[in-house]
């Protein structure tokens, strides 16, 4: 009897152990960057880069969050950020702050070199043999 009260208290302890292990492992990573697209889906520059804001997400991963508003769908949003032309990127940092905003098409070229100056790092990507 007193075996199986030692297994027991033992097992108890060894999954409470685990538990608690695999909580802090299972943290989400916040994005240093959050990108803002803010356009719509009949403005052929808006459309054009859609292209380049999935190139960038994928390029980053993690690191940035990357999000398309229809200002046409969505006036508020259009009315939060003072949005006079489309599209238009604003770029918040981790806190929500606005850090950047360009208006009309933006080269995907002078996003990564603005990314890289905040300190992101682009994935390497794994090819399949």
């Amino acid at each position: 009897m007193k075996n199986i009260i030692t297994i027991i208290i033992l097992l108890l302890i060894v999954s409470f152990c685990f538990a608690e292990e695999t909580t802090q492992d299972s943290t989400t990573i916040q994005p240093k960057i959050t990108f803002l697209e803010l356009g719509s889906k009949t403005c052929i520059p808006c459309r054009q880069m859609e292209k380049v804001l999935e190139s960038v997400s994928a390029k980053y991963g993690d690191q940035i969050e990357v999000i398309f508003h229809d200002v046409k769908e969505n006036k508020k949003i259009a009315t939060k950020y003072k949005i006079k032309m489309i599209p238009t990127q604003v770029f918040l940092d981790e806190n929500g702050k606005e850090i950047h905003r360009h208006v009309g098409f933006y080269p995907e070229e002078k996003i990564d070199e603005f990314l890289q100056k905040q300190g992101l790092k682009i994935i390497p990507t794994q090819k399949l043999e």
